[in-house]
């Protein structure tokens, strides 16, 4: 999975929020280009366009996740977004990619809605996204439970 989030651990202000606060986007493209990306039907609708050179795979709360991941003819996908699809695919996550922002929005949409249990995460590399501002993308790996 790859995020973009607030100090807070929020990823938008609220859900219909078109995210034009990120500074990872060229990085967001790089990491995803030639994979499958999966995003809830909200994150869909907040996209300016679609995601040239990856396979969007739009989901719902009727999604059964397992079905998906053994649908996909792919290596490697990246859950991207939003807050339930996170949780959802929580189980199957093997990385997951943060950039934290330099902002506190004190409300919003936190990062995970309804995670049915925790991920022990291992810091495996840094990427610098912004280094005037200082903003990084922490990479984790997910250990097992």
């Amino acid at each position: 999975m790859t995020a973009a989030v607030t100090a807070d651990g929020q990823i938008t202000r609220d859900r219909d929020e078109v995210v034009d606060w990120s500074r990872d986007l060229p990085l967001f493209r790089k990491q995803t280009m030639g994979c499958p990306v999966i995003m809830g039907s909200r994150t869909r609708r907040t996209l300016a366009a679609d995601l040239d050179g990856r396979q969007m795979i739009v989901v719902n709360r009727n999604t059964d996740p397992a079905a998906v991941l053994h649908q996909l003819n792919s290596e490697q996908c990246f859950v991207i977004g939003g807050s339930r699809t996170y949780a959802r695919f929580a189980p199957w996550l093997t990385h997951v990619y943060l950039t934290y922002h330099p902002l506190v929005f004190g409300a919003g949409v936190p990062i995970f809605t309804g995670l049915t249990h925790s991920l022990n995460l291992r810091l495996e590399k840094t990427i610098a996204v912004d280094e005037q501002q200082r903003i990084y993308q922490y990479q984790y790996s997910v250990l097992e439970p």
